[in-house]
């Protein structure tokens, strides 16, 4: 495929996106063209087998091909509404995917929608890393203002470490050496760098419980701050059970430190690349 061929399809396959409902898509009937198919029902063949696909990777056929009416022009001023169907980027992937190969359309949808959807993908991994992150921080901060609320009222250090400690044993029932094999972390690093997002909120969530509770209930002491502590830690793990999240048997993560530091570089390099 020469260059030129290259260049006048993408710009063909990018003026023919739209969006719906901030999702970018694609008419089916416009992609139909694009593809080079001359009859809808050959196309459509090629969608219904589209569909298959997505069904069985378990993908809810309405999000990436609900059908819609388009209206068209006839001869004479006339309009009549004819089948047409959104697909998303996702969905014009599948159907290239099915299509005639030998076409040369084909062929360059094949790659422009791979590079596309491995895009979205690459996108939606950096953000959820970026959650990651900054829930981590978080909750340093958040441990950081419990530990002084408590040394106010006479918990040092290492009685703000045994509380912890008796806290996440209740929200995962696991002591924290087992935490530490479940999650991959190592001795000397805390648990929460290897904890997925959700462990890592869960565990913010029943610390800031814990500061509020403490205060608006004037308590004072190790006790009653770690029986506190724990009750706030059950309530948590009950609300995550009941949704069907089951604390101790949340996968380990990548160590969060890790992730941030591929996260800054990456956006190092794309800062240099702008100037």
């Amino acid at each position: 495929m020469k260059a030129s061929e290259i260049t006048e399809l993408f710009e063909k396959f990018e003026a023919a996106a739209s969006e719906y409902e901030k999702v970018e898509c694609w008419s089916a009937r416009e992609l139909q063209q694009l593809l080079g198919y001359s009859k809808w029902e050959n196309f459509s063949k090629v969608i219904d087998k589209a569909k298959e696909a997505a069904n069985n990777a378990g993908v809810n056929l309405s999000d990436h091909f609900p059908d819609i009416r388009k209206v068209i022009e006839a001869g004479k001023g006339a309009i009549h509404e004819i089948e047409d169907i959104l697909l998303t980027r996702y969905a014009c992937y599948l159907v290239a995917q099915n299509g005639d190969s030998r076409k040369t359309q084909i062929s360059f949808a094949q790659n422009y929608f791979a590079v596309q959807t491995r895009r979205a993908e690459l996108i939606t991994q950096r953000i959820l890393e970026g959650e990651r992150v900054k829930a981590r921080a978080k909750l340093i901060e958040t441990e950081r203002k419990l530990s002084g609320v408590l040394y106010e009222r006479g918990v040092d250090n290492k009685g703000f470490a045994i509380i912890r400690s008796k806290g996440d044993q209740a929200l995962f029932r696991l002591s924290t050496a087992q935490l530490k094999r479940r999650f991959g972390a190592p001795e000397t690093r805390p648990v929460a760098d290897f904890m997925p997002t959700i462990g890592i909120k869960a565990k913010d969530l029943a610390a800031e419980m814990t500061s509020t509770n403490v205060q608006a209930k004037d308590l004072n002491g190790a006790n009653p701050i770690e029986k506190e502590h724990v009750e706030n830690n059950l309530a948590v793990r009950r609300m995550l059970i009941e949704r069907g999240i089951q604390p101790e048997l949340m996968p380990p993560a990548e160590d969060v430190k890790k992730v941030e530091r591929r996260l800054n570089s990456e956006e190092k390099k794309a800062l240099k690349n702008k100037k």
